[in-house]
């Protein structure tokens, strides 16, 4: 098979609403594509259900009652690209090398289906050539054993479950280190930085109830219709109630416009919509910041001219002074922030931030709903620091229907952390570990993703091991890590499918596939269950019972397991063979060490809606040193870390409706009118004028950055969107070429993907 092309590419404006009809020919396009097959249709059914399978994508929520459907198309998709009857066997790197598989897309790389053996590359051919399980965990062992841990990395993927999770966190720290990136690197580590900060806990506080006691919702740079859809259920019965969404987003995205229930038949048959957001504000990219504080200037003001004539107040003093911190020096910097400051970095009259203000103001319990669009910035920690100053103005946060809710990507990204991948001491149960297993766990910060980046560039890191997912993909600064890349000494990559990371394999490399969620893991005690976590912190059990789709596929945490045997001496407390075994006895170690959030883990493995592992700051106790939730006044009005310049844009990447993170479907972005390609620079009518560019010119982008080094992605067709002057969209993970490795979040080092400075080119 060659690489295919894509359809003649195709941008017309989408009309219609999110879900719908569109949502059900999406559905039917793809499932065919994957030879789907009809088991495959069962599991659907089975789908984010008490007694099923928690969905492989994203780490939306799952109701104790589901709908008949609990799926969304883009889980649907996620299932179906699991469940694929297509195979990528020995026979087909028997048939091209590597360098010539880099010239493939990442969709066909994966779409060609999933891995078969365990594979080991042969540096004198250029391919991967079978091998057996036992010849690769011997060799990889035997190559990890005489290096320093220190300049061995073991990242993991958001899917990966709970049991793997832990199992993998302690091999590491047995190894020595605590070079333990993961997915939230990458996204969410403003979140979990911010609010430990802030509010004493590194997660949000609410939970799925909260959407039938809130009676308004603030929702910042999420965009809920490609990347967590089932939310729409939720977001439609609060409208339903009369419930106010108001929107602060550089795009107008579909999803936080209008929905058509695909479960609702009269919604179908006649066509009807629910409106999501009452107010959307199209705020610059980098400007939510300003956009806040205008919303706290108006509080403010209201609640001093309110005292001033004897009126009720505006913000809720008595919150402020029983369970706060520094709110005077938080009011003082509001009230001398100025309009004009805040209306031109924030791209919004103060007309439309009173109006939002004034919802704010009369509302009782507020939701701040927030995603990546605030996290990867350079501000991304001010950015998620400032949701937690508004909410804290008039007390929302510990009471039923208010708080923040940050929307997690991957569907364990969060319980990941939670078990102890984690690169920071503080966040690891080091006592706990030591006492438990009687060795002493290292204490020295590990490496996290933008420190594992640098550290493959400077030579200072020679093995990388990858449960999952597609990290040369993911991160920034493209060409400069792929040269860097094959200088490693070993690469290991466990995977269901062949993606572009593989590619690039160091001196010793191993590609070893594993079971599917969705699949059945039969051990010694009979078919397993795994867990994971979801975006509000309820744990849920997971039951595969699909069909392999190979004999020679083993679990993670039956991998982590072997080579935790090959790599580490004895030690007579760890029975890694028993853990395999049945995975229920990996639940008791970890209830074992986390007793506090995971009592009667295995009792409650089913409990429909998850159980919830408990949050301090959902209680109104605040774990910060101050004891008290902290106001934390910003360092200045604009995210982004740079000073715009004369043709300088700002840039933010985006996902398609056709994705989930780097894995491509197709190349529709229904939404966005997109259709046969991924190489789209959407802009501002003005701004193209102003370049004097026509729809359809096709461009490169120069990412600006202080090494000297030349950034480029050309081949972009611009085209007219509705965002803001100054600001520019295009996709990732094709852009992430522009983005140096430097330019990420202060404090959280979470890459600063949504505000990138860039200039335009003509083609040449």
């Amino acid at each position: 098979m060659a690489a295919t092309k894509g359809s003649k590419p195709r941008i017309k404006p989408f009309r219609g609403p999110a879900g719908g009809w569109g949502s059900v020919r999406s559905l039917a396009e793809i499932l065919p594509r994957e030879h789907f097959p009809l088991e495959g249709m069962r599991e659907l059914a089975r789908q984010n259900k008490p007694d099923g399978f928690m969905c492989v994508s994203c780490a939306w929520a799952k109701p104790g009652e589901p709908h008949p459907a609990e799926f969304c198309e883009e889980g649907a998709k996620a299932t179906a690209w699991e469940l694929t009857k297509l195979r990528t066997t020995p026979e087909f790197f028997r048939d091209h090398s590597v360098t010539a598989l880099r010239e493939w897309r990442d969709y066909d790389l994966e779409q060609h289906g999933r891995l078969t053996h365990p594979l080991r590359y042969d540096a004198a051919a250029d391919k991967y050539v079978a091998c057996s399980w036992d010849e690769a965990f011997d060799a990889i062992a035997a190559s990890l054993r005489p290096m320093d841990p220190k300049r061995v990395v073991f990242y993991s993927s958001g899917r990966t479950s709970l049991e793997a999770s832990y199992m993998y966190g302690l091999m590491a720290r047995m190894y020595g280190n605590q070079n333990l990136p993961d997915s939230s690197n990458m996204c969410h580590e403003s979140t979990s930085v911010g609010l430990k900060a802030a509010i004493g806990v590194p997660v949000g506080t609410t939970q799925l109830k909260d959407f039938d006691e809130c009676d308004a919702i603030f929702f910042f740079g999420q965009n809920v219709g490609s990347n967590s859809p089932r939310m729409l259920h939720d977001l439609r019965r609060v409208r339903k109630r009369g419930v106010e969404i108001i929107t602060f987003n550089p795009l107008r995205e579909r999803g936080l416009e209008r929905f058509t229930d695909p479960q609702n038949p009269i919604e179908m048959a006649t066509l009807q919509e629910t409106g999501i957001s009452t107010q959307y504000h199209q705020v610059k990219t980098g400007g939510d910041i300003a956009a806040m504080m205008g919303l706290a200037k108006f509080l403010i003001e209201w609640d001093d001219a309110a005292k001033a004539v004897g009126d009720p107040p505006v913000l809720d003093h008595h919150f402020i002074e029983q369970h706060t911190k520094d709110f005077h020096a938080f009011a003082e910097k509001v009230r001398a922030s100025s309009w004009e400051e805040i209306e031109a970095e924030s791209g919004l009259t103060r007309w439309a931030l009173e109006q939002a203000a004034r919802v704010y103001a009369r509302s009782k319990a507020v939701l701040a709903i927030y995603g990546m669009g605030l996290t990867q910035h350079v501000k991304g920690v001010e950015n998620v620091r400032m949701v937690v100053n508004l909410l804290l103005l008039r007390g929302n946060i510990g009471k039923p229907g208010a708080g923040p809710m940050p929307v997690r990507g991957h569907s364990n990204v969060q319980g990941q952390r939670t078990v102890g991948i984690t690169e920071k001491t503080e966040l690891a149960p080091v006592e706990k570990l030591k006492e438990l297993y009687g060795f002493n766990p290292p204490t020295e910060k590990g490496l996290d993703t933008v420190e594992t980046c640098q550290g493959i560039v400077d030579g200072s890191v020679r093995a990388f091991i990858g449960l999952g997912g597609n990290f040369l993909r993911a991160i920034p600064d493209t060409e400069k890590m792929e040269t860097a890349w094959p200088r490693l000494d070993m690469t290991v990559h466990v995977a269901t499918k062949l993606n572009r990371s593989h590619l690039f394999p160091g001196r010793q490399a191993y590609l070893l596939p594993c079971l599917g969620r969705i699949e059945r893991d039969m051990q010694q005690s009979g078919p397993q269950a795994v867990s994971m976590e979801d975006s509000t912190s309820c744990i849920h059990g997971s039951l595969g019972k699909a069909e392999p789709a190979s004999e020679y596929l083993l679990s993670e945490p039956a991998i982590v397991a072997a080579l935790a045997k090959r790599l580490l001496p004895p030690n007579p407390r760890v029975d890694w063979d028993s853990w395999v075994e049945d995975y229920g006895r990996i639940r008791d170690a970890i209830e074992a060490t986390y007793p506090d959030k995971f009592k009667d883990f295995n009792q409650r493995l089913f409990q429909p809606g998850g159980f919830w592992k408990g949050n301090k700051a959902a209680e109104r106790i605040w774990e910060t040193p101050s004891g008290k939730a902290e106001f934390l006044p910003p360092s200045g009005m604009s995210a982004t870390g740079f000073t715009d310049k004369g043709g300088q844009y700002r840039l933010m990447t985006l996902r398609s409706n056709d994705q989930f993170n780097t894995t491509i479907y197709g190349y529709h972005d229904r939404f966005r009118g997109v259709k046969g390609t991924r190489d789209v620079l959407f802009m501002n009518a003005e701004d193209m004028m102003q370049e004097g560019l026509r729809e359809g010119d096709v461009v490169t982008l120069e990412g600006a950055s202080q090494d000297g080094r030349v950034r480029r992605r050309p081949g972009l067709i611009a085209t007219v969107y509705n965002i803001p002057r100054g600001c520019l969209g295009a996709y990732y993970p094709e852009c992430n070429v522009l983005i140096p490795i430097e330019h990420h979040a202060e404090e959280s080092h979470v890459p600063a993907a949504k505000s990138v400075p860039v200039t335009i080119s003509r083609a040449s």
